[in-house]
C-alpha cells in the first residue's frame, strides 16, 4: 500500500478548496437575507431564483470542508503525537469556539430579536451566556472530529485499516469504484434522517454528525493512500459527468409536481435526501479530482490567506447580519442591496482579520491562529 507521508509535499489543492468552499460559505450567508428562507435578517422582497440556486449549493461547500479537515487531520498525526495533537486542537478550536459563543455570536441574536432588548449592550449580559453556537457549530463538529481522528488513525494503521485501505485502492482502480461508495452515503443519510428526522445543527442530532463524519473520515482514508489520491485525479471527468447527471436528478425532483397523492411524507423525503447525497457525492470527487490535477502549487497570498481564512469564517455572519439589519432597510433592489452588502462585509472581515486579528499575539490566540514569535 503505497502510504502519503505528510513530508512528500504539500497538498495545494486543499488549500485552495478550503479557501475557496469558506467564501462559498461567506456568499451564501451574503444572501440569506433575500432569498425568503427565514433568517436572522430578512428583506421585505425575496428572490426565489436565488433559494433555488443556493439549495443546490448547500450540498456541495460543508461536505468537502469536513473532507479537507479529515484529510489534514490525517496529515497533522503522522507528524506529531496524540497529546500534541488534543493539545494542539484545544487551542486551535476549543478556545476560539469559546470566545466565540461569548463576543461573536450575540450581536445575531440581539439583532434577530431586537425588540426584546434595549440595547446590544444590556443585551450582552443575556446573551453571551447562553451559549449558542449559531454559526459556530461548524468549528464544534470539527473540535469532536477532531478527537475521533485519533481512534480512527490507529484503526487505519491496524491490520484491519490495512484491508480497509487495500478494498479501497481496488475500488480505486475501477473507473466508477470511488463513486459506488455514494450508495453507502446514501444509506447512513437516508437510515439517519429516517430513524432521526432532527434539521438542528447540534453534534448530537446525528443524522448530521454522522453524515458529516462520513467525509471526513472518507478525507483520512483517501489521504492515507497515495494510489487513492492519485486515482481522484485519474477519474475526474467520470465524476463531473456523474456530477451532471446527479445535479439534473436534484432539479428534476425539486422541480417535481406535488407528489403526495402517490408517494408518503417520508418516502418523499428519503427521495430528497438520496438526490442531495448524490450531488454531494459526486460533487466531492470532481472537485478534488480536478483541484488534485491541476493545482499543484500554493503562492503567497494564499498561505496568507489560508490562514486568515479561519478567523474570516469565525467573524463573517456577525458582520453580515449586523449589515444586512440596516441595507435592507433600503429604498432599493435586491441587487443593489445584496452587492452592498456582499463589498461592505468582506471589506470589514478583511480589515479585521489582517489588521486586528494578525498582528496581534492575544488575537492571534483567540481566533485560533499560530502565536508569532518574538525575534
Amino acid at each position: 500500500m503505497d502510504k502519503v507521508l505528510p513530508q512528500s509535499r504539500r497538498y495545494s489543492e486543499l488549500d485552495w478548496l478550503r479557501v475557496i468552499l469558506i467564501f462559498a460559505v461567506f456568499l451564501h450567508h451574503v444572501f440569506m437575507p433575500f432569498n425568503g428562507d427565514g433568517w436572522h435578517v430578512m428583506n421585505n422582497e425575496s428572490s426565489k431564483v436565488l433559494d433555488d440556486i443556493m439549495v443546490y449549493f448547500e450540498q456541495l461547500r460543508l461536505q468537502t470542508l469536513f473532507f479537507i479537515a479529515g484529510a489534514g487531520s490525517l496529515l497533522l498525526l503522522q507528524k506529531m503525537s496524540a497529546k500534541s495533537f488534543v493539545i494542539s486542537k484545544f487551542h486551535r478550536l476549543f478556545i476560539p469556539l469559546l470566545m466565540g459563543v461569548i463576543l461573536i455570536v450575540p450581536p445575531q441574536n440581539y439583532i434577530g430579536n431586537i425588540a426584546d432588548y434595549e440595547s446590544l449592550l444590556s443585551a450582552y449580559g443575556q446573551l453571551m451566556w447562553s451559549f449558542d453556537n449559531n454559526h459556530l457549530w461548524f468549528i464544534e463538529f470539527l473540535l469532536i472530529f477532531m478527537l475521533l481522528a485519533i481512534p480512527f488513525k490507529r484503526f487505519l494503521d491496524g491490520a484491519t485499516g490495512t484491508v480497509w485501505l487495500q478494498w479501497l485502492e481496488r475500488l480505486s482502480l475501477l473507473q466508477y469504484g470511488l463513486l459506488s461508495l455514494g450508495l453507502v452515503l446514501v444509506i447512513v443519510r437516508g437510515l439517519a434522517k429516517y430513524l432521526m428526522p432532527d434539521d438542528s445543527h447540534h453534534i448530537e442530532n446525528l443524522s448530521l454528525s454522522l453524515f458529516f463524519l462520513f467525509f471526513f473520515f472518507v478525507g483520512m482514508s483517501f489521504i492515507y493512500s497515495g494510489q487513492i489520491w492519485q486515482s481522484l485525479a485519474l477519474h475526474r471527468r467520470t465524476y463531473l459527468i456523474s456530477l451532471l447527471i446527479s445535479s439534473l436528478l436534484f432539479y428534476a425532483y425539486y422541480y417535481s409536481p406535488d407528489l403526495s397523492p402517490y408517494l408518503s411524507l417520508t418516502a418523499r423525503w428519503q427521495i430528497w435526501w438520496l438526490v442531495c447525497s448524490l450531488v454531494s457525492w459526486s460533487g466531492l470527487l470532481t472537485m478534488v479530482g480536478f483541484a488534485s490535477a491541476y493545482i499543484n502549487r500554493t503562492p503567497t497570498w494564499l498561505q496568507q490567506t489560508n490562514e486568515l481564512i479561519y478567523p474570516f469564517y469565525i467573524l463573517h455572519q456577525t458582520v453580515i447580519v449586523m449589515l444586512a439589519f440596516y441595507i435592507v432597510q433600503w429604498q432599493a433592489g435586491i441587487m443593489v442591496k445584496s452587492l452592498s452588502l456582499l463589498v461592505s462585509a468582506l471589506l470589514i472581515c478583511a480589515a479585521l482579520c489582517y489588521w486586528v486579528i494578525k498582528p496581534f499575539n492575544l488575537m492571534r490566540y483567540l481566533f485560533g491562529l499560530k502565536i508569532l514569535s518574538k525575534d
